[in-house]
C-alpha cells in the first residue's frame, strides 16, 4: 500500500480530469449541435416507424453499443413500449466463428448482411473512424439500403466518407470521446422517450 505520508494527493488530478471532460462537453455543445440534431432525427424516425437500431463498436465503444441497445429495449428514464435495438457485439459464438472463418474485419458486416433491413439504422461507435470492421459494416448497410450514423472523434477517419451522417466530438482523446458519445446518446434517448407515443402513465425512474 502507498505510504500516506509520501503519496501525492489525487484531488488536484480528479478536479483537472473533470474540468477536461466539462471543457470537451462544452466544445461539443458549441461545435457539433447541428450534427447531434440530425442524429436525433435519424434515431427518432427509426423508432417511430418501427425500425431497429443496430449498434456496433470495438473495445470501450463495444460497451457503449451494448449500453445504448439496452436503454432502448428495456427503458432509460420512462416506462414505455420496448424499442427494437440490437448490439452486434454480444454473441460470442457468432463473433468468434466469423473471426475464425472470415476474419475479424467481418464480424459486424456478416451480421448486417443477415439481420439489417431497409427502415433500420446502423449506429457505429468508433473514436478513430478507421477500424476495418466498422467500415465493412457501413458498406454492407449501404448495399442493403440502410442508413448509417457514426459517432467518432478527431477528423472522423475513413468512416466520415462511408457513413450517411457523423457526430464527431472535437477531441483527440479516446476516453473523452467515448464519454461524450454516451452522454449525447443518452440525451437523444431521453428525448425519444419523451416524444414518441406509447408511454404508460405513472412511469418513474427506477434505480439502476
Amino acid at each position: 500500500m502507498p505510504d500516506e505520508r509520501t503519496a501525492a494527493p489525487i484531488t488536484p488530478r480528479l478536479i483537472e480530469g473533470l474540468r477536461e471532460l466539462a471543457e470537451t462537453a462544452a466544445r461539443a455543445a458549441e461545435r457539433v449541435a447541428p450534427q447531434i440534431e440530425l442524429a436525433y432525427r435519424m434515431m427518432r424516425e427509426t423508432v417511430e416507424r418501427g425500425g431497429t437500431l443496430f449498434f456496433c463498436g470495438n473495445g470501450g465503444s463495444a460497451a457503449d453499443a451494448q449500453h445504448m441497445a439496452t436503454e432502448y429495449v428495456v427503458r432509460y428514464m420512462r416506462n414505455r413500449r420496448a424499442y427494437p435495438a440490437v448490439a452486434l457485439t454480444t454473441d460470442t459464438s457468432l463473433l468468434t466463428a466469423t473471426g475464425n472463418d472470415f476474419g475479424f474485419d467481418f464480424i459486424f458486416s456478416r451480421q448486417v448482411e443477415a439481420l439489417v433491413k431497409p427502415g433500420d439504422l446502423l449506429v457505429i461507435h468508433s473514436t478513430s473512424g478507421n477500424s476495418p470492421n466498422v467500415l465493412h459494416a457501413a458498406r454492407a448497410a449501404k448495399q442493403k439500403g440502410v442508413k448509417t450514423l457514426g459517432f467518432a472523434a478527431k477528423d472522423g477517419g475513413a468512416l466520415a466518407k462511408e457513413a450517411d451522417h457523423m457526430v464527431i466530438v472535437p477531441t483527440d482523446r479516446t476516453d473523452r470521446a467515448q464519454e461524450i458519445h454516451l452522454c449525447i446518446e443518452h440525451l437523444i434517448c431521453e428525448l425519444i422517450e419523451r416524444e414518441v407515443i406509447d408511454v404508460p402513465s405513472g412511469a418513474g425512474v427506477a434505480a439502476r
